[in-house]
C-alpha cells in the first residue's frame, strides 16, 4: 500500500492531475479525514466540495484522494492508521502535515496539483518539509462547504505544486475570479526577523533569496512574540476541534493517540483561556494591519530549521506559520537553496487579504531569480 494515497482513481484524459486531500468532498467517494472511526461509518459524498466541483470545470483530472493526519489536527504528518507518507526528500524525516498526502504527491510526480487545507499550517508546513510550494489562501475566499472542519475560523483551502506555476495553476482551478500574476510584484519586503532560535542556515537561506532580486528593498521589522500567538492559535484550534469532534468521544480509545490527548485537553479549556487567546488574535491581526501597511509583502522562514527526523521531539512546526493563520491572511511557502541538513529552506511570504496574486507574482520572479 502506498501511504501517499486513501484511494487512487483512474482518471484519463489531458487535463491536470489533481490529488484531493481527504477532508473534502469529492461525489461518489467517502471522506475519512484519515480517522478509522469515521471511515468506518461514512458514505460516499452525494456532491463533489465547490472547490473540487470549480477545478474539474476547469479541465482537471481527480487521481485520487491522498492521506493525512487523523482529524487534520496535528503538524507531523504521521498517521497510525493510514500510515505516514514517505518524504521524497529525506525518508527518514517527517513529510509534515496535516496535508502530508498532497505534499507527497506533488514531491513524488503522482500529481501536477494537489489540494490541501491550512488552519495552523497545513499546506505550507509539508510543502517546506517535501521542498515543493504551497499557498496558504485569505480566509473566507475559497469555499469550505464539503470541507471536514477542524477549527472554521481559521480553516482554508489551498494548492500545493512543484513550482511556483503550479500553484497558480491550483489557484485558477479552485478560484475562478482569481487573476493570475498578472500583478506587478512589489518592490519593498519587510523582512520579519522572529525572536526564535532559527536555525543560522536557514535565516541566511531566506536572505540570500531575497537577495537574488535587484532593485528589491529589503527591511527589517520588528517580530512579535511568536510563541505567544502560537499558543493563542493552538488554544483556538482546540476549542473549535472539540466542538467539531465531540461526537467522536463515545469512540475517544480509537482516535490515534495525539487527538485522544488533545480531545482530553481540549475539554478542559476554559473561558479565560479562550478570551485571552482571543485577545491575542486581535493583537496578531492589528499587527499585521499595521506591518503591511509600510511593506506590501513580508517574508520570513515557513519552519524554524530542517524538517524533523521521524520521531525526534521538540521542534515547533507551526510556530512562523500560526500567525497568519490567526491573521486570517494568505501565505507562500517557497523552496529556496542553501537550507540545513543539506535540504532546501522554505521561503514563507505574507500578504493582505485578497493578496494571493501579488505573492504569486513575487514568488514567480524570486523563483526565476534562483534558478
Amino acid at each position: 500500500m502506498n501511504p501517499t494515497w486513501i484511494v487512487r482513481l483512474d482518471a484519463p484524459g489531458d487535463g491536470p492531475r489533481l490529488a484531493v486531500k481527504d477532508c473534502i468532498d469529492v461525489e461518489g467517494l467517502p471522506t475519512t479525514a484519515g480517522c478509522q472511526v469515521i471511515a468506518e461509518q461514512a458514505s460516499p459524498a452525494a456532491v463533489d466540495a465547490p472547490v473540487v466541483a470549480a477545478a474539474r470545470r476547469a479541465g482537471a483530472r481527480i487521481v485520487g484522494k491522498t492521506n493525512l493526519t487523523e482529524l487534520c489536527w496535528s503538524a507531523s504528518g504521521v498517521n497510525p492508521w493510514s500510515g505516514t507518507p514517505v518524504n521524497p526528500l529525506d525518508p527518514r524525516r517527517l513529510p509534515g502535515g496535516s496535508s502530508s498526502g498532497s505534499a507527497v504527491a506533488v514531491a513524488a510526480g503522482e500529481a501536477d496539483v494537489a489540494l490541501g487545507t491550512d488552519t495552523g499550517g497545513s499546506v505550507r508546513i509539508p510543502a517546506a518539509c517535501c521542498g515543493i510550494v504551497g499557498l496558504k489562501t485569505t480566509w473566507g475566499r475559497v469555499p469550505l462547504d464539503g470541507v471536514y472542519p477542524l477549527a472554521f475560523s481559521m480553516d482554508t483551502v489551498g494548492p500545493l505544486g512543484a513550482d511556483v506555476a503550479a500553484v497558480e495553476l491550483g489557484m485558477r482551478l479552485i478560484d475562478p475570479g482569481f487573476a493570475g500574476a498578472s500583478a506587478d510584484p512589489p518592490a519593498r519586503v519587510g523582512r520579519i526577523r522572529p525572536d526564535l532560535n532559527v536555525d543560522p542556515a536557514t535565516d541566511a537561506a531566506v536572505d540570500a533569496a531575497l537577495a537574488t532580486l535587484a532593485g528589491l528593498q529589503v527591511t527589517d521589522v520588528a517580530g512579535f512574540d511568536f510563541r505567544a500567538v502560537n499558543e493563542a492559535g493552538n488554544v483556538s484550534i482546540d476549542v473549535e476541534a472539540y466542538q467539531a469532534n465531540a461526537y467522536l468521544l463515545p469512540r475517544l480509545d480509537q482516535l490515534a493517540p495525539h487527538n485522544r490527548r488533545s480531545m482530553t485537553e481540549a475539554a478542559q479549556i476554559g473561558a479565560e483561556e479562550a478570551a485571552e487567546a482571543a485577545r491575542v488574535r486581535q493583537e496578531t491581526r492589528d499587527w499585521f494591519a499595521a506591518a503591511l501597511d509600510r511593506h506590501p509583502v513580508l517574508a520570513l522562514p515557513t519552519l524554524v530549521g530542517a524538517p524533523p527526523l521521524i520521531g525526534e521531539r521538540g521542534m515547533s512546526l507551526t510556530v512562523l506559520t500560526m500567525p497568519a493563520n490567526l491573521a486570517g491572511l494568505p501565505a507562500l511557502s517557497l523552496p529556496v537553496p542553501g537550507g540545513p541538513a543539506g535540504l532546501p529552506a522554505s521561503l514563507q511570504l505574507i500578504g493582505p487579504p485578497g493578496g494571493e496574486e501579488q505573492l504569486i507574482a513575487l514568488g514567480r520572479v524570486i523563483e526565476a531569480a534562483l534558478r
